[in-house]
């Protein structure tokens, strides 16, 4: 029963930084999961894989596995490369490429 603590990354439909500023704690799963032959529905006997904890910093996630006694794993986040870029600069004479349509 390992524990995961990571930050989570944007999704790629996501420009803003929304629901990525919390530390998350997933659990490893422990058993593999199974479909289910007449339905096709997957299942898993592993109710840890349906928990999903959320803090505020990564020191409050690693107090609360050690508090617990859980073991874990922490990843830490790589920061986007922003570039700060005006709609203008698509139009400037100085513009390295070829503006084309």
């Amino acid at each position: 029963m390992t524990a995961r603590i990571y930050k989570p990354a944007r999704t790629a439909m996501q420009s803003g930084t929304a629901k990525t500023k919390l530390w998350v704690l997933d659990f490893e799963p422990e058993a593999p999961r199974v479909v289910e032959p007449l339905m096709g529905w997957t299942s898993s006997t592993d109710m840890k894989s349906q928990v999903r904890l959320r803090f505020a910093t990564r020191e409050e996630a690693v107090a609360y596995c050690e508090r617990h006694g859980i073991p874990y794993q922490v990843s830490e986040p790589q920061e986007p490369v922003r570039r700060t870029m005006a709609y203008a600069d698509n139009f400037a004479f100085q513009r390295r490429g070829q503006w084309t349509h």
